[in-house]
């Protein structure tokens, strides 16, 4: 149909976190959610997931953005920009990208990931 139901799922070294809402009928979804979660010491990565659901099958991977432990040290006060998607299964073409804001925050309890899922073109 030329559209999407796009929603992103948030993991850390793989296991789900949090899941945006779903912006309907769309190849440009406008999410502007904000998380923070905390990190165990010895996270690796962090990845988003741009998925399209579908009520009568299993949701599609449109794509995802993948960001390490020492890519995020990189930047210590933070990350913000467009990063475009890479496949998730090697036989399908992925074009797109997304807009994030992304940071490490050292605490009393141990790390924090405050990221901000902005959107997707």
């Amino acid at each position: 149909t030329g559209s999407s139901d796009p929603y992103c799922i948030v993991k850390i070294d793989n296991e789900p976190i949090v899941r945006t809402a779903t912006v309907w009928k769309t190849l440009s979804p406008f999410w502007g959610e904000e998380y923070e979660v905390h990190l165990q010491p010895g996270f690796h990565s962090v990845s988003f997931y741009v998925m399209d659901e579908d009520a009568l099958s299993r949701d599609d991977v449109i794509g995802k953005v993948s960001i390490t432990r020492d890519t995020l040290a990189e930047h210590p006060k933070g990350f913000s920009g467009w990063l475009s998607l890479s496949e998730v299964d090697p036989d399908e073409e992925v074009q797109g990208e997304i807009h994030l804001r992304i940071q490490v925050v050292p605490g009393e309890a141990g790390q924090r990931l405050c990221c901000t899922v902005l959107e997707a073109r």
